[in-house]
């Protein structure tokens, strides 16, 4: 164990120790920009965004397991528990910093209770597409929120479809300089993503605007700055919280648990497969609930792993925790040394950096290639971004997972049917199951795509029954392909019986092949066996085909 844990935080050689430390250096320079920028998402004084990247980092580091993973504030759980916070205190006041903390103590609670009972498969229920969608829409919303900084615009509703009301409203009355140093922002940080990706041009223009502000006085122009902070190290402890007040805020720390689970395993995942390591979800469940508690005693807010940050320390060339932890030095220096030159950043400069964040969370490349390959999982990204824009990010989540569950029952429910029936060749060849089909004269073998359950055994029925009924020839043999079939639930072995025991009455033979020792199982414990006969039970097709007329036609298969 302990070796292991060497190995996540410093690599085998001193020329990848070394390669990790200075690609955390150039990742610092590119994240620092962003942790200020998510703690503005947050409603946290800026520096609670460079809190999560101290302790948590550290705490994860200890206790999780992916090498490359990057847990910090992230975007998608900042907007999370704004909305809610923002409604039981004022955005930045110590009650609302208390109440964020908080927030972060009941995810870490979350997180390792889903650690003891090894929970990580509850990644698997948010699919890839739906988790673009979800992000767009975060992408949406944050870049939506940012626009009244970036215009000098005063927006006071934390709900995106009013604050567009609002930016139109007053666009008349936009502060123009404010809005020139916005556009520069934006448009040169997203230049410079595109043709120098590795370049840290974010840090670059927070200290072009901190040192412009600083010798121009911005705010004595009428361009807002961020203003005096209390920088330093946190403290570490929590404000007073009333038991009422934990249980407001239970659904909103379940909402960012879903996620947090969700995107960091989704993250984990992809660089762990790019890199060829492998990754423990418990273990990186119980390095997240560490990292969250962290959070919540030293000022910070809920941190997640991040798709973005862990993108960036990856195009930076870490390899390791090393990097991460070289940025929580550079944290400590920023702290100690540099902190009082941040009341200078302009809020305009700070909110453009959150834009091109938001821009980034929108993958329209990815989107692309969901619509070209698959129309219906689009439909279901753009409603699941669709949902956050309008609802709010913790409906949007909501609605993430159950399109998503949705998705998983649409398939079981109307599963892909199929008839082995002869091609031009005489070669049997599965075809879509439809009316009129048949494998050979008074033969037919029907393959059902899914487990047999209480949704679909009416589905099973009838196509069995219209198969039957509408031959070109009396059917004297039926074999049911049951490759697909694992399960036979209660409901469903009901009305397999009763199928079985009415075509046994017309004089029709009913055979089941390709059956699993799973499936065999429940077909006994209902009693299918018993309707049928175990000598109607085969274990390969070619066992149950042995006997019939025309199978030399189907040996081809």
């Amino acid at each position: 164990m302990a070796l292991g844990l060497f190995k996540r935080l410093v690599p085998a050689n001193r020329t990848a120790a070394l390669r990790d430390a200075v690609a955390g250096v150039v990742f610092a320079s590119m994240d620092i920009p962003q942790l200020l920028g998510y703690a503005r998402i947050a409603g946290m004084p800026p520096v609670a965004g460079l809190y999560t990247g101290l302790l948590p980092i550290f705490a994860f580091a200890l206790c999780g397991s992916s090498p490359n993973l990057v847990v910090a504030a992230d975007s998608a759980t900042a907007t999370i528990f704004a909305g809610k916070l923002s409604m039981m205190a004022a955005p930045g006041s110590p009650q609302y910093i208390a109440l964020a903390g908080m927030t972060a103590l009941l995810t870490a609670l979350m997180l390792l209770i889903a650690r003891i009972f090894r929970l990580g498969f509850l990644a698997d229920f948010l699919s890839r597409t739906v988790l673009v969608g979800f992000l767009a829409g975060v992408g949406v919303q944050v870049g939506v929120a940012m626009l009244g900084d970036m215009l000098g615009i005063p927006i006071s509703s934390r709900l995106t479809l009013r604050q567009i009301a609002q930016v139109a409203a007053h666009l008349s009355t936009a502060h123009w300089p404010t809005v020139a140093l916005s556009a520069l922002v934006v448009a040169t940080i997203l230049l410079f993503k595109h043709y120098r990706p590795r370049w840290p041009f974010a840090l670059a223009a927070v200290v072009i605007g901190i040192g412009s502000s600083a010798t121009w006085n911005f705010a004595g122009h009428g361009i807002a700055v961020i203003g005096p902070l209390h920088v330093g190290f946190p403290r570490l402890r929590l404000l007073g919280i009333r038991w009422p007040q934990v249980l407001d805020l239970m659904q909103v720390a379940a909402a960012c648990f879903v996620v947090v689970v969700a995107q960091s395993a989704a993250t984990s995942r992809a660089f762990a497969e790019r890199h060829g390591a492998r990754v423990d979800e418990d273990a990186d469940l119980l390095g997240l609930a560490m990292a969250n508690a962290a959070a919540a005693v030293s000022g910070a807010f809920v941190v997640n792993g991040s798709p973005t940050q862990t993108a960036m320390a990856d195009q930076a060339g870490a390899r390791s925790q090393l990097a991460q932890l070289t940025l929580a030095a550079i944290v400590v220096v920023v702290l100690l040394f540099l902190g009082r030159w941040l009341q200078y950043l302009p809020q305009c400069v700070l909110a453009a950096v959150v834009f091109t964040i938001a821009v980034g969370l929108v993958a329209v490349g990815q989107l692309n290639e969901i619509r070209r390959e698959s129309p219906g999982e689009f439909a279901l990204a753009l409603a699941t971004a669709a949902t956050v824009v309008v609802a709010g990010v913790e409906n949007g989540i909501l609605v993430a997972i159950g399109l998503s569950l949705l998705r998983h029952v649409r398939h079981s429910y109307r599963p892909h049917t199929m008839v082995l029936a002869p091609n031009d060749d005489g070669r049997w060849e599965p075809r879509p199951s439809k009316a009129g089909l048949e494998t050979a004269p008074g033969l037919i073998i029907y393959r059902f795509g899914a487990d047999l359950f209480y949704a679909n055994e009416h589905l099973f029925v009838d196509e069995v029954r219209r198969l039957i009924d509408a031959a070109p020839e009396p059917v004297r043999r039926f074999v049911i392909d049951a490759a697909a079939i694992t399960d036979l639930d209660y409901s469903a072995g009901r009305s397999v019986n009763a199928l079985c025991q009415e075509l046994a009455g017309r004089g029709i033979e009913i055979l089941f092949a390709r059956v699993n020792p799973y499936l065999r199982a429940d077909m006994d414990r209902h009693g299918v066996t018993a309707v049928i006969g175990a000598n109607h039970v085969y274990r390969t097709l070619h066992e149950a085909l042995a006997g019939t007329q025309g199978f030399r036609q189907g040996e081809a298969l």
